[in-house]
């Protein structure tokens, strides 16, 4: 359990109340709501002290989440949380950050950020509702719009292959890579409660359905609406990357749960090696003979 967690001792958890702010101004039915009242219920759940829930996001409408959760929060720039959220959680290793965006402040304009941060395996918690489409600037098709979409940008239908954000993840180096539904609220907890626990950078794709410009996407993934919910095979190993990456190629809607989950030093970790390293060299000495020892190689 992250240390914020346990720091807070006998401390009453905070009451939705405490860490709801603006009413979220999202469409009727869209599927972010459900994620929203999740991350409620997780920082309820995990006990997490108000001064220690972090959440980051980029630009969408997946990214108005700072504004609706009453805490320390950052509206970054559209598809840069990332590298914002890196920094927040290498220099506060006592909190656990959580970072939330779309398709396409994720995979688009964000992707280079995703695919370093992922390999570094900075500590992290990253959950991108996807909706297969550009929702906020009112239906473009997005990297994970399905071939034929049609929308403003592509009214012919799309033609380019869309990002399977598993295999894309998975061969990036996540070392947590996990996929749900907001249909699915009880397995939405449990993902982020894994993906809280593991030390590293954790992912979680979250289908979230956009109402307004892609009405019924995820039918197919929802038993209410006649589709399968496909919980990842009883035998699967998630240590086994290989097998994570071919049940990520299966036809949509495809499994959820846990699709991938190994242990290696985290970005976090490392860099503090080196500070330590570097720090034990001058170790007992003042901040000024080292200074002084600094200017004396320059002469």
């Amino acid at each position: 359990m992250e240390q914020s967690s346990q720091d807070a001792g006998e401390r009453q958890p905070v009451t939705k109340k405490e860490i709801t702010a603006d009413n979220p101004t999202w469409c009727p039915g869209c599927g972010d709501f459900s994620v929203l009242s999740i991350y409620y219920k997780l920082i309820q759940k995990r006990n997490i002290p108000h001064e220690s829930v972090t959440t980051v996001a980029g630009i969408g409408c997946s990214s108005r989440f700072p504004y609706f959760v009453q805490a320390h929060g950052v509206h970054y720039i559209h598809g840069r949380a990332l590298s914002f959220a890196s920094g927040l959680s290498i220099s506060r290793p006592d909190l656990h950050v959580f970072t939330f965006g779309g398709d396409g402040d994720a995979f688009s304009i964000g992707g280079n950020h995703f695919v370093h941060t992922a390999r570094k395996n900075v500590k992290m918690t990253y959950v991108v509702m996807d909706n297969f489409v550009y929702g906020l600037t009112k239906k473009q098709t997005s990297p994970t719009s399905p071939l034929g979409f049609k929308s403003k940008t592509d009214n012919w239908g799309a033609l380019d292959q869309p990002v399977n954000p598993m295999k894309l993840a998975i061969s990036a180096g996540a070392t947590f890579v996990a996929r749900t539904s907001h249909t699915n609220p009880k397995h939405l907890l449990e993902m982020m409660d894994a993906a809280m626990d593991h030390d590293g950078f954790s992912f979680i794709e979250c289908l979230s359905e956009c109402t307004e410009f892609f009405a019924g996407a995820f039918d197919s993934s929802n038993p209410r609406k006649g589709g399968e919910f496909k919980l990842m095979p009883e035998d699967h190993d998630p240590t086994d990357e290989a097998a994570a990456y071919a049940v990520a190629g299966e036809d949509f809607p495809g499994r959820f749960g846990i699709f991938y989950q190994v242990q290696r030093p985290t970005k976090n970790a490392l860099e503090a090696g080196v500070i330590e390293a570097a720090q034990s060299k001058f170790k007992g000495q003042q901040a000024r003979d080292i200074l002084q020892t600094n200017f004396n190689k320059m002469k």
